[in-house]
This record gives structure tokens, sequence and C-alpha cells, in this order.
């Protein structure tokens, strides 16, 4: 998935549902901006304001997201993620730069050279589905040690 640009949506681009085959690809080059957190129907539980999420066996890399109203990455749902690399991106204006799954059974990920800017909740955080359950992984700090699945390095938040 490259060279696109989404502008005004509930949410960007995704490659999930990894337990029905939501699997196997690149998201490069893209820019993803100006998503709502009001979807076009109304669902419980339903996610919107996303601008680029994956569950599995994926790269992102070299995208543009930026005004995402909830996460500008998001990485796994709950165990549902397994082999995902997303690096070199930038996030500007988001909730949480990149949410990334540390539910149990959340498989290998690696969260590096991203820039996340003007992020209100952090640059990179762990959830365990749609609650958050880290404080900042992000940083110049060592907190994503506590989770043998990620590597999350070489990244700026601020």
């Amino acid at each position: 998935i490259s060279g696109n640009t989404v502008d005004g949506a509930a949410n960007g681009i995704s490659v999930v549902n990894f337990n029905e085959g939501g699997r196997l690809s690149t998201i490069t080059g893209n820019i993803v901006r100006n998503l709502s957190a009001t979807g076009p129907y109304k669902l419980e539980g339903a996610i919107f304001g996303v601008g680029i999420s994956a569950e599995a066996d994926t790269a992102i890399t070299g995208n543009v997201v930026e005004n995402a109203a909830l996460w500008g990455l998001a990485l796994g749902f709950g165990p549902y993620l397994r082999n995902v690399v997303a690096a070199n991106n930038i996030v500007r204006g988001a909730k949480v730069g990149c949410a990334v799954s540390v539910a149990e059974g959340a498989g290998s990920t690696v969260i590096s050279g991203n820039v996340f800017q003007d992020v209100k909740d952090g640059g990179v955080i762990g959830y365990r589905w749609t609650e958050a359950a880290t404080e900042e992984l992000g940083g110049s700090g060592d907190a994503a040690a506590a989770f043998p699945h990620l590597t999350v390095m070489g990244n700026r938040v601020g």
C-alpha cells in the first residue's frame, strides 16, 4: 500500500483481522491526515480516528500521519500482533503517536526511528485492547524492557 493520500476519514489505512487473513503487507510512502473520532456508523466497540493500523507480518515505513483523533499508528490488538515493524514514520498531532499491544500473547514488534510530535498522551504507549497499560515507551528510558516482544529505539518524542 504505497503512495496514497487519505485526507478526511474515520480511519486511514488498515491491515487488520490477522486471525481472518489480514496480514502480509508493506505500507510505505503514504500521507494520512485529518482523521475523525466519529465514524460513518455507530457500533459498540468500534475504533475511529486511527491513521495506520496493522497486526501481522507488515512493514510500516516512511509514512506521514497528521491530525489523527486517536492513534497515529496502531500495532496489534490484544494477542493479535506478530512481526510488525514501524520505522521512519512521522506522526504529528494525535492523542497517541503509536499504540502497541502489550496484551498476553502479542508477538514481535520493532518501533524505531519515528518522529512523534504534538502527541497529547505520549509517543509510544502500550495497550491491552483499548485500555492504556503503560507509560511512555518511546522516550530515552528503558520502560519497553518490561515487554520482551517489543524493540523500541531511536524514536523522537516531543
